[in-house]
């Protein structure tokens, strides 16, 4: 890790990853009010989580989401991890939308697809400044690769939903 050599108030920073990453997470809630009911409509596999797990699994996520970044500012990160950091969170943005406000199961497992493949990518690049900052990333990561497969047994199970 090097040392930062801007002058920015770190906690003021990491005000601003919360805020960053609150705002997605606003998105993504704003986007599921009906998700409850249309969770409980669906075919499941047998390894679906209860809809319940969601919110506190998702609150933690976001969490590690916020520090990652900030520990990652922290070492001058590159403007190419905080690019793909960006179009991550831009993916993670589009997910709920497609799934639960659009109906889209189809359109959501490929915006899933792309966030787990530039998360992948935003981890390699935070590895080259931070491995704290790549591993914070790992939680959120697995999660995109089980949701990914939820996704498209969703699909799957409920051939009628497009």
């Amino acid at each position: 890790m090097t040392t930062p050599t801007h002058s920015r108030n770190p906690w003021v920073v990491l005000v601003v990853f919360f805020v960053l990453v609150a705002v997605v997470a606003l998105v993504g809630s704003l986007a599921a009010t009906s998700a409850p009911e249309t969770y409980a409509r669906l075919v499941l596999p047998d390894w679906a989580p209860p809809a319940r797990l969601f919110g506190p699994v998702w609150t933690l996520l976001y969490v590690l989401l916020a520090f990652a970044g900030w520990v990652y500012w922290r070492t001058d990160g590159e403007t190419q991890g905080f690019a793909m950091y960006g179009v991550s969170l831009l993916f993670n943005m589009l997910w709920t939308p497609l799934f639960f406000a659009g109906g889209s199961t189809r359109l959501a497992c490929v915006d899933i697809i792309l966030l787990g493949f530039t998360t992948l990518m935003t981890i390699g690049l935070f590895y080259r400044r931070s491995h704290l900052a790549a591993v914070l990333l790992l939680p959120y990561f697995f999660w995109i690769v089980y949701a990914t497969a939820l996704n498209v047994a969703i699909i799957a199970l409920n051939s009628d939903i497009h």
